[in-house]
Order: C-alpha cells, then structure tokens, then sequence
C-alpha cells in the first residue's frame, strides 16, 4: 500500500508572487503613455536638436498653477507656504495624459476641435467670466468681403453732428489742449456699425457711423476727466482697398498707425483698440438702475510673450467695473492664438498697456454704447489717477 504524504510549506518560506491584472493593466496603460511621451518630447525638439523656449511654455500652460507649486514644493518645502488652505496634492494621471497627448479630460474641445470642422472657432479662453459670459457668447473673428465692408449704405448725420457739437465744448472747458496727450485710441474694424443707426441695412458696417463714435465719445469722456486722449478715425477698410490687402490684414494696417503715434509722441502710456462684437442684442446688453448699456468684452491677444501686462490691465478694469456697475463687463476672452481669422496678438506687443475693448454688439443703439463709454471713462481715470501717483 502506498502511502500519501501532504508536505506543507513552512511558514517562513514566501509563497511565489502572481501579477494581478490589475497591475497588468497598470503596466500597459503606462507603457502607451511612455510612448506617447517619448513620442512627444522627440517632436518637440527644433532641427538644432534643442527644445525651443515656446514648447516649453506651451507645456507649462497646461499645468495649473497650484499643481506646479506642489510639484516644485517637493523640492523646496517653503514654496508649498503659499499654496492655499485646504489644498490637495495634485492628480497627476490627468497632468501626465494632456501633456503626453495634447487633450485635456474635462475640455472635450481639445479632442472635438480637431474632429469637427467649425468647432475650433471656441479654442479660445475665458481667463475673467462676467455675468452669463460662456464659450457660446463669446466673440468670433470673421471676415466680411470687402465690397461688403465697403458697400454704401444709409444712416443718419445726427449721430455725427452730436460728436461734433460736443467736440467745440470740451476745450473751452477743461482747457484739454494743455495737457500731454497719454491715450491713443484706435480702431481697427473701423467700419464696425450698429444696425439701429443704419436704415434698410442686413450688415453692421458704415463708412461713418460707426464704432469711431464711440473712439471720438470715450476721447471727450476722458477729458472731462483730466486726460488728454488721441482718437484716430483713419479708415482702415479704405486703406486696406488702396493697398489690395484682406480684411485679415487690418492688424498689420492698424499697427503702422499705432507704431507712428508712437514715434511721435513719446508720452503715450495707454493703448485702447475699440471694436464692436457681433453677438445679438440680449448678450451684448445689461440694465443697470432702469438704463440699458451695451457690455463691454476686453480681448487679450495670448501670442504675444507679455500678454500677462495687458491681461493685468483687463483684470483691474474688469473687476472695477463689476465693483461699481455689475454686469456691464462680459469679462476677458483669450481667443485661439492660431488658426483662420485669428491674430493671436491684437498688436498689444507694442505696449504691456494695450487693450481691446468690445463695446456692445450689432443690435445696440450708439446711446446705449454712449452710456457705457461714459462708465468706461469714468472707471479708467480712477485708475489712471491711482497709476499716476504710484509713479
């Protein structure tokens, strides 16, 4: 008879180790992500075989600022100091996954701007959102033919006698003509109408009437207040006729304009660049103690390597605004730096205090854009007189 033994392991002796497949899938889904890193990082590099500065930064944008002081924290315990309370430790699958593959998980336009035509029009920013501003109302650059920019159409003179009128009365006032010119007011889609001061007419553009109004408005406003301001009225459509250029090429006209005045007059410090949006009536209007106003949009052009002055200077008039008449900012918008119909710089390299302003859209009343003017005259001489005695 043959006998059976069990033969037991001794306690002290490791059993031998199963991989899970969990762990498999651990392995796997970090060995594609290696790849798709290794991937990146040899596209990154330029034909000198070094990473250009710009990669670098593009990188560092998709990383919130919190998670990158936690992560040069580790190295140095005192910077972890300024992190707020109640701060986590950052999650870095996500950070890991979007720099690896240039999709972000919780932005779905990452992935569907690329798949979709038409959808990376919204590839812009919102870096300071206003009362009900969203990526659906935010603005979107197009270009009108020319013979549409420049076609004739009708409006009334009375809009233009009124500017004139009060053009005669500020000097004799506040004797504006003495003091050093400080703001140089532009506008670049010069033509950019409202349709309520035209007659018969399906687009928003004037020869005339038209956002230069508003320009010649905010100059007289800012008077009022002590600062001299030059307006320039030049038309742009015009010029850009004359010379066989796009409408896409209005930057490049508006910046040999900007760059002359800057020539000549040396004490230029502020930089304002009016527009008009094209965002219906309920968008581009808020009600404020029984008035309407039409919103103001400030537009900060994100390819330019200072844009971290100009969007300072959007911030500190956006939230004195919303301090002192709520609602009348739709906020700040970073458009797509790249792309048709993008410029990505709005020329606000030519000064870190250069802006663009978006005053109300193609269904506002110029009143009603005269109404937000005076605000926006008013709130930036507070800050201009602030600013002149930090100096």
């Amino acid at each position: 008879m043959v006998s059976h033994r069990t033969y037991r392991r001794s306690p002290g002796f490791p059993r031998p180790k199963r991989t899970s497949l969990q762990k498999k899938i651990v392995f796997l889904v970090m060995g594609v992500m290696s790849i798709f890193f290794f991937t990146a990082t040899l596209t990154a590099f330029e034909p000198a075989y070094s990473l250009s500065s710009s990669s670098v930064n593009n990188m560092s944008n998709h990383i919130p600022m919190e998670s990158l002081v936690y992560l040069l924290g580790n190295e140095n315990r005192y910077l972890q100091q300024s992190l707020p309370d109640g701060h986590e430790p950052p999650s870095l699958m996500p950070i890991a996954f979007e720099l690896t593959t240039n999709i972000n998980p919780e932005d779905p336009r990452s992935l569907l701007g690329r798949e979709m035509p038409g959808f990376s029009l919204f590839d812009g920013r919102i870096v300071t959102a206003g009362e009900g501003a969203d990526y659906t109302n935010m603005p979107v650059e197009s270009a009108p033919p020319m013979e549409v920019l420049l076609a004739e159409r009708e409006a009334s003179t009375e809009r233009l006698d009124e500017i004139a009128d009060l053009k005669e009365s500020v000097p004799e006032t506040e004797n504006i003509e003495d003091l050093p010119v400080t703001v140089h007011i532009i506008h670049t889609h010069n033509r950019e109408s409202y349709l309520p001061e035209l007659q018969n007419a399906d687009e928003a553009f004037h020869d005339s009437v038209n956002i230069t109004l508003a320009g010649e408005r905010l100059g007289i406003e800012l008077a009022k207040h002590g600062i001299h301001a030059d307006v320039d009225t030049s038309d742009i459509g015009v010029k850009l006729d004359d010379r066989n250029w796009q409408y896409s090429q209005s930057y490049d006209m508006s910046r040999e304009i900007v760059e002359e005045a800057k020539e000549k007059n040396k004490e230029l410090q502020f930089f304002f660049d009016l527009h008009r949006d094209s965002q219906p009536r309920d968008i581009t209007t808020v009600e404020i103690n029984g008035e309407k106003y039409a919103k103001t949009l400030f537009v900060i052009g994100e390819n330019n390597p200072d844009f971290e002055q100009n969007k300072a200077l959007a911030k500190e008039l956006h939230d004195k605004l919303q301090h002192n008449y709520y609602g009348l900012s739709r906020g700040i918008f970073a458009p797509a730096v790249s792309g048709s119909g993008n410029n990505g710089v709005y020329n606000q390299d030519l000064s870190a205090n250069s802006i663009l302003i978006e005053f109300g859209g193609v269904e506002n009343t110029l009143e009603e854009v005269y109404r937000s003017v005076e605000i926006f005259a008013e709130v930036f001489s507070e800050f201009y007189w602030e600013h002149e005695k930090n100096q």
